[in-house]
């Protein structure tokens, strides 16, 4: 392609596509800001919109904005995973898993193919906001949305773009009719004060569970109860997000019949901490898990899901683990709870603890909610500590007065 200058500028040209009509460019050269040589361009319809934007061009560089010149093609993926990668070792470990999830599953899949210097608010909207709250709450919208603010200033403070278009956006959080009935329901429905276990009730569980159950369901069952996991997060746990040294365990995902899913919500996403017996019983399982695949001619992998059926070697079927866990609370002649009572009773019984060594705040962060939730969802066992608290303040006084 042969390119004829301009005589507006030295650095603008013209030239003729195939099909010989005549477009423009520029070419621009400058130096980065570490000296080093580069050149810039842009190819244009009209001369007057190539040279418009040459202009701007040699203004930024004049002025040293190097950076945004260098940076002008930069998609929206290609930032955020740089961001990701520069920054992220300094995040907490629940902040680095929520923002990771963020850009992988929802801003790199929906706004990844923009530039990130010519992204608008009404794109923005439209391709990222709008599609959204098609399927996910308003509150879900915009934790992701402040992600995404937070990324986009962290590009402007790396000069790589001028300003934030997004920070005044807001997210219209009404509520239908049906969200609101399920608030309500969570908050005052008494089938899921009845959903949950005493302590000495679990353990009576825990011990049959133990004669009755296949080795899967038993490690499935026992992780629930000791981590207050939904069982379509349990289901949907790998190996790899297992660390045995550390004694955590990372949700990232959920799995059901109908396929795996991200988790419910960002605060899903999340390490917790884990207590040795369950280390101990995911070491038994895991060298279970070994000989069971070898019988199928697989190995296990890292990235394989832990539960398994024995039958198969193929991932654990919900419905197995259901009719096993009802078996069990009839020989014992409990009363019935669901999968999801289990994690009712992790709550119930660290916010039953007589000595209050978990905080609301706590046991949400375990639970993957939010403090609110724990407050509606437990409002009644709350209610009580409260007058605990009263007692033990007045026990606390009389003491010290003897």
């Amino acid at each position: 392609m042969k390119l004829h200058k301009s005589k507006k500028d030295p650095e603008l040209y013209y030239y003729f596509n195939p099909k010989g009509e005549k477009k423009w460019m520029y070419r621009h050269k400058y130096y980065d800001q570490y000296g080093k040589r580069k050149e810039k361009k842009k190819r244009f319809d009209t001369e007057k919109e190539a040279y418009q934007a040459l202009l701007k061009l040699k203004v930024d560089t004049i002025r040293g904005a190097t950076k945004p010149v260098e940076f002008s093609n930069y998609t929206v993926a290609q930032w955020f995973d740089t961001w990701y990668e520069t920054y992220s070792q300094n995040w907490k470990i629940s902040t680095r898993i929520q923002r990771e999830s963020a850009i992988r599953l929802h801003i790199k899949p929906l706004l990844g193919s923009y530039k990130l210097s010519e992204l608008q608010r009404t794109t923005y909207q439209k391709e990222f906001i709008n599609n959204l709250l098609k399927n996910k709450k308003p509150s879900t919208v915009e934790s992701l949305h402040n992600i995404f603010k937070i990324g986009i200033n962290s590009a402007v403070e790396d000069e790589i773009i001028s300003r934030n278009r997004f920070t005044k956006l807001k997210i219209q959080n009404k509520e239908s009719n049906e969200d609101k009935k399920e608030k309500e329901t969570i908050a005052a429905n008494s089938s899921i004060k009845e959903n949950y276990l005493e302590v000495h009730e679990l353990v009576l569980l825990l011990d049959k569970a133990k004669e009755i159950f296949n080795i899967t369901n038993y490690t499935l069952f026992f992780v629930l109860a000791y981590t207050g996991l939904r069982k379509g997060e349990g289901c949907g746990l790998c190996w790899s997000d297992i660390n045995m040294e550390k004694r955590t365990l990372t949700v990232e995902r959920t799995r059901d019949n109908k396929g795996v899913r991200p988790p419910k919500t960002l605060n899903s996403y999340r390490t917790i901490d884990l207590d040795q017996s369950i280390i101990d019983q995911l070491k038994k399982y895991k060298t279970w898990c070994k000989k069971t695949l070898l019988s199928f001619g697989h190995h296990l992998k890292e990235d394989d899901f832990i539960f398994i059926s024995y039958q198969t070697g193929k991932p654990l079927s919900e419905n197995t683990f259901n009719s096993s866990l009802d078996r069990a609370i009839k020989k014992i002649g409990i009363k019935r709870i669901t999968p999801h009572g289990l994690r009712h009773t992790h709550a119930t019984v660290l916010l039953n603890d007589k000595e209050n060594r978990s905080t609301v705040e706590d046991v949400a962060d375990r639970l993957g909610n939010t403090p609110q939730e724990i407050h509606k969802t437990y409002h009644h066992i709350l209610q009580e500590r409260k007058k605990e608290t009263a007692t033990i303040f007045t026990e606390l006084v009389r003491s010290a007065g003897n």
